[in-house]
């Protein structure tokens, strides 16, 4: 049977990655009670953590963002923050389909080494068609 998962479900799925690396959800899209995220730089995050002092942030790709031009620059600049008082990398949690991680990692090794370091890859739940 063809299941569907929706923004909000891929969103959820990155929040459980978040609990259980022991981070606090600060900010979320799609959610009842947290706040929307404040846009990081010009980019749309889905969602912001914190474990103690170091904070981490969460986004999806979507199968157009894989083609996007644009999507090696938007993953060095969310890649190398730092946090406001330190001088602690903030890590990039990436949510992908769990049929484009081999393409998510070909994605990240065309990045800069420091932002390379701060990224992870969470495989999410695929569409079925």
């Amino acid at each position: 049977m063809a299941r569907s998962y929706t923004g909000r479900e891929r969103v959820d799925e990155l929040i459980n990655h978040f609990w259980r690396n022991g981070y606090l959800t600060l900010s979320r899209r799609y959610g009842k009670y947290l706040p929307e995220p404040k846009p990081i730089g010009n980019y749309v995050v889905d969602a912001v953590g914190k474990f103690k002092k170091k904070y981490v942030i969460g986004i999806i790709l979507s199968e157009e963002d894989f083609n996007d031009n644009k999507i090696i620059s938007k993953l060095n600049f969310l890649a190398t923050r730092q946090n406001n008082r330190r001088d602690i990398r903030v890590t990039l949690y990436i949510g992908v389909p769990q049929n484009k991680v081999f393409e998510a990692s070909r994605l990240i090794e065309k990045t800069l080494p420091e932002a390379r370091r701060n990224i992870k890859i969470i495989p999410l739940p695929e569409n079925d068609k």
